[in-house]
């Protein structure tokens, strides 16, 4: 008989686009949305560096279908304040055109501390993400996880790309939001650890010789989480839609049960070298779905789409017990209608206008509330 798999718990956070109807440009909210949330929605909902963000976050939730109607909840409570002051909402890994140097930092010493810190690397940070946190049974256990899954961070990336403009360009790559990021400290895929005590020396000696004040100040793709026992990814771009966020978060959940199997089966995925696995996250970052990755098994170029789907059989003896199919089939959806980021460019390629990129981004928002 089969040993039944632990309870994965998901905690999903979300970051808003904050907008004017009229210009489409991002707007700050002045705390208002945060201040009106608060009543509802407790510390479910908190302002983010720049005025015109709204970060969320679910409760822990037991299975993808819980958080899906958590994340349906938050977007309409959002959607329903922002309205209130006459603005709307919208998700994407940065905003078309808006600049940063317009975009007021919210007043709070944390911030502040930030950019004194880290000067226009923190001031031109407009950007936004999603972040899944995986419930795991200890840290060490989640350790071992964490040193395994790295591998899968560029084929999850690329279904989540929605970042090809920035400041009224196309850059050429479907998720800039990387881009951007990449000028902080600690950010990327994380380093191999071969133990906790070797990953909390670690960050002791950050948080000691004052390179942070606090563990958290390690911003990479995927962290062990210093204060939880989750591992939490935070590779992905801001998703258009619930469909394709919750689709990409039952990716990540199901990814953390397959591999947490083998582990306790003694079979351990095989570890990559982080540099190796630097070159798909670039590919995933420039091209998406639509490129090539490397399949480091075989040592060569392999379409990034068939990549995905045999990531899709590796987890699919889990995903049944996760309750999750319905989310992941969506994952077909993505491969033939495109990420984000394609559905941008093909309203930008259309019209070339970007005010209807972000008309786009805002109905998507609220499809399927």
């Amino acid at each position: 008989m089969t040993k039944k798999l632990p309870v994965f718990t998901l905690g999903v956070e979300e970051e808003y686009q904050i907008i004017d109807p009229q210009t489409r440009d991002l707007r700050s909210h002045l705390s208002k949305i945060v201040d009106g949330a608060k009543i509802i929605l407790n510390e479910q909902v908190k302002a983010e560096m720049h005025q015109s963000v709204v970060e969320v976050g679910t409760n822990i939730c037991k299975n993808v279908k819980e958080a899906k109607n958590e994340i349906r909840f938050l977007r309409s409570k959002i959607v329903e304040l922002a309205a209130k002051q006459n603005l709307v909402v919208g998700g994407a890994g940065t905003h078309p055109f808006s600049r940063w140097q317009d975009q007021p930092i919210t007043d709070d010493p944390r911030y502040h501390h930030i950019v004194n810190e880290l000067q226009d690397a923190a001031r031109s940070n407009l950007i936004f993400g999603m972040h899944c946190h995986v419930g795991i049974e200890n840290r060490e256990i989640g350790l071992q996880l964490m040193n395994q899954a790295t591998y899968f961070l560029p084929h999850i990336f690329a279904l989540s790309t929605n970042s090809p403009f920035w400041e009224g360009r196309n850059t050429g790559y479907k998720s800039f939001r990387t881009k951007v990021f990449d000028k902080f400290p600690r950010t990327g895929l994380p380093e191999y650890f071969d133990s906790v005590q070797a990953y909390d020396n670690y960050l002791e000696t950050l948080v000691k010789t004052k390179c942070i004040d606090n563990p958290k100040k390690i911003w990479w793709d995927l962290r062990l989480h210093p204060f939880y026992d989750t591992i939490e990814f935070r590779i992905t771009d801001m998703s258009l839609t619930v469909d394709e966020a919750m689709c990409i978060v039952a990716i990540i959940q199901a990814v953390v049960a397959k591999l947490y199997k083998l582990t306790m089966a003694n079979t351990s995925f095989n570890i990559y070298r982080i540099a190796l696995i630097k070159e798909n996250k670039f590919r995933a970052a420039r091209y998406g779905v639509e490129g090539n990755m490397i399949d480091f098994g075989l040592q060569q170029e392999v379409n990034t789409k068939s990549l995905i789907l045999e990531l899709l059989e590796f987890i699919d003896d889990v995903v049944d017990e996760l309750g999750s199919r319905d989310e992941i089939n969506y994952v077909h959806t993505i491969l033939n209608h495109g990420t984000g980021a394609d559905k941008q460019l093909a309203v930008f390629n259309q019209t070339k206008d970007l005010t209807k990129v972000v008309d786009m981004i805002t109905s998507e928002f609220t499809r399927g509330l």
